[in-house]
């Protein structure tokens, strides 16, 4: 049986460019109430701060020191499009940096997922795409043709990125979706960050928590519990 350096696929469809419209208004943190095993890990830090894009993946998956693959992703990417890269557990050499920054300004790629090292940082920031990575080295990736994958499913901060899903990205986190449940969490997370905004208006108008949560109920249910347990 053969091996195959490489498994290479073409993009999955993208989504709905209104449907990415308003799940960029989404908030992650708002998600992060009512789901938890969504979200990569926190230590993919974005380098721009203030940013929220909303996407749709391209994955790739390049091994240790080689960038071959990402070569070939980078002319294959559409507008509007993250590009999610798998490092496959490297942490010595950056894969991404000020001249693939360029490349992906030019392609106009929505932002860039690196699961490992990046190098030029203020290059990256100069051309304004943003950009999620865990670390900053002076080492980078050659062409060097190991092998790798394009657009198959792919393992970024933890959690499995599939071709075609949907990425939410901001200042406090990166979350993953399958297509089918962008517009129920949208829903969900926008209903809920409007009635946070009308809480905020009546604390200013001089309401106390208690008045918007009944929190004496919630204590006092918990004492009653407490005291049943140990009667």
């Amino acid at each position: 049986m053969s091996i195959k350096s490489y498994r290479i696929a073409d993009p999955a469809p993208q989504l709905d460019a209104g449907l990415l419209a308003r799940f960029a208004r989404v908030e992650a943190a708002t998600v992060g109430h009512y789901l938890h095993d969504r979200f990569m890990r926190n230590d993919l830090r974005p380098l721009i701060d203030g940013v929220r894009v909303a996407g749709t993946a391209q994955t790739v998956s390049i091994p240790g020191p080689d960038s071959t693959l990402l070569y070939h992703a980078m002319d294959r990417v559409r507008p509007g499009d993250i590009l999610v890269i798998d490092r496959a557990g490297d942490e010595r050499h950056a894969a991404w940096g000020g001249f693939m920054a360029a490349v992906a300004k030019e392609r106009g790629l929505a932002a860039v997922i690196v699961d490992g090292m990046i190098t030029d940082p203020a290059a990256i920031i100069e051309a304004g795409v943003p950009t999620w990575a865990r670390g900053v080295s002076p080492i980078t990736t050659k062409l060097l043709n190991l092998g790798g994958g394009y657009n198959i499913p792919v393992s970024c901060g933890g959690v499995t990125v599939n071709p075609g899903d949907a990425i939410l990205a901001d200042d406090c986190g990166i979350l993953v979706l399958p297509p089918a449940e962008v517009a129920g969490v949208s829903d969900i997370a926008l209903a809920d960050q409007e009635d946070e905004g009308s809480w905020v208006a009546r604390i200013r108008d001089g309401a106390k928590l208690q008045d918007l949560v009944d929190i004496a109920a919630m204590i006092a249910e918990r004492h009653n519990k407490d005291g049943a347990a140990h009667g």
